[in-house]
C-alpha cells in the first residue's frame, strides 16, 4: 500500500506519519508513505518508510505527483484549523476547499481507492437549534461568517457529490470534536488558559473533547479496513463552561451576548484580536457530538470520555505513546 497524507507536518499528521511508521516496522507490513506539506521540512525524522515531499495541495502538479508515487490511499488532512494574524479569507478557502478540490480531482484521475478526510464538528455549525446531541444525518449548516466551520461544510457537500459520481473512491470522513493532548496549543485551549473562563449569559456552550492519540489511532483504523461512512470523533459525554471552571478552579464570567459581540468587533478594528464579532456563536452554540456510529459502525471506542480527556489535560498526565 502507497499511503499519501497531506498536512504531514501538521499537529495530527506528524503524528500519524509517526504512529504508522512504528507500525509498519512492527507488523512487518509491506506500507510506503508519501508524506507532504508546504513546510519545507517536518519537525521530525522521517522513518525508512517515509519519503517527505513539500507540496501544496493547491499546486497543478499534484495529479502527476500522485501518479508518479503510485498512490492508492490518501489521508487528507491539510487544512487552516488555527489562522495566522496575517491570514485572509481568500487564502483559507484556497486552501480548505480548492485544495481539497484539487486532491479529489487528482485521486479520481489516478484511480486512488481509498481517501480518508479529516473534518470537524464546525461542519455541523453552531446554531442555537443543533440537536442536544448530533448525529451524522443531521444537516451540515456550517455558519458563513465563520471561516473554518463554513469551509468544513463546503468540503463535506463536494465529498458527497463525490460519492455519488464517483462510487469507486471509498470515502472515510471523520467529524472530529476538540482534541486535546499534550502539546496541542490552538484558539481552544487559549481560551483556558485565561485568568477567567468567559462564558455568554443563558448558554452552557458544551464541549465534546477527544485525545490527539485517539484520532490517530481512528486514522491507522481507516487506512487499515474496508470500513466506509461518516462519522463523529468524540469521547463519550460532554463538559459545560460551568464543569471546565470547576474543573480549572476558575470563575466563569458570564457576558451577555451583545456585549461580548461588540467587545470583540472593537478588538479586532484594533488590531488587538485576530477574532472578531463572528466568533460569538462559536462561544455561544458549541455543536454535540454523538459518537454512537464510530463505536458501533466504525468499530472504535475512544480510550478517554470527554472529561477524561479534560483531565488530562489539566494534570499532564498523559500515557505513553
Amino acid at each position: 500500500m502507497k499511503i499519501l497524507i497531506t498536512g504531514a507536518a501538521g499537529y495530527i499528521g506528524s503524528q500519524l506519519v509517526q504512529q504508522l511508521e512504528k507500525r509498519i516496522s512492527a507488523e512487518e507490513k509491506p506500507w510506503r508513505i508519501v508524506a507532504t506539506d508546504i513546510r519545507d521540512q517536518p519537525h521530525y525524522e522521517t522513518g525508512a518508510h517515509t519519503s517527505y515531499h513539500k507540496m501544496d495541495v493547491r499546486a497543478s502538479e499534484f495529479t502527476e505527483f500522485m501518479k508518479d508515487q503510485k498512490v492508492d490511499t490518501v489521508v487528507h488532512l491539510a487544512s487552516i484549523v488555527t489562522p495566522g494574524k496575517k491570514s485572509n479569507r481568500e487564502f483559507e478557502y484556497s486552501v480548505d476547499v480548492l485544495g481539497t478540490q484539487n486532491v479529489l480531482e487528482a485521486c479520481v484521475a489516478n484511480e486512488v481507492k481509498r481517501i480518508v478526510v479529516t473534518s470537524s464538528g464546525a461542519a455541523y455549525g453552531y446554531h442555537a437549534d443543533n440537536p442536544d446531541w448530533l448525529t451524522e444525518t443531521d444537516r451540515l449548516r456550517g455558519n458563513e461568517e465563520f471561516a473554518y466551520s463554513h469551509h468544513k461544510r463546503l468540503v463535506e457537500e463536494m465529498l458527497a457529490d463525490y460519492r455519488e459520481k464517483h462510487p469507486e473512491l471509498q470515502q472515510v470522513i471523520f467529524r472530529i470534536g476538540t482534541i486535546l493532548g499534550q502539546n496541542v496549543n490552538n484558539q481552544i485551549t487559549a481560551l483556558f488558559e485565561k485568568q477567567v473562563l468567559l462564558g455568554i449569559r443563558g448558554s452552557e456552550s458544551p464541549f465534546v473533547f477527544i485525545w490527539d492519540q485517539d484520532v490517530v489511532a481512528c486514522l491507522i483504523q481507516a487506512i487499515s479496513n474496508d470500513t466506509t461512512g461518516v462519522f463523529n470523533v468524540a469521547g463519550d459525554g460532554a463538559l459545560t463552561i460551568t464543569d471546565l471552571g470547576r474543573l480549572l478552579e476558575k470563575k466563569v464570567l458570564r457576558l451577555p451576548a451583545v456585549v461580548v459581540k461588540n467587545g470583540l468587533f472593537v478588538l479586532k478594528r484594533l488590531n488587538l484580536s485576530q477574532y472578531g464579532e463572528e466568533q460569538i456563536n462559536f462561544l455561544r452554540y458549541r455543536p454535540v457530538l454523538d459518537n454512537s456510529r464510530l463505536k458501533q459502525e466504525f468499530g472504535f471506542t475512544p480510550t478517554f470520555t470527554s472529561r477524561q480527556v479534560f483531565e488530562n489535560y489539566i494534570s499532564k498526565t498523559w500515557p505513553s505513546q
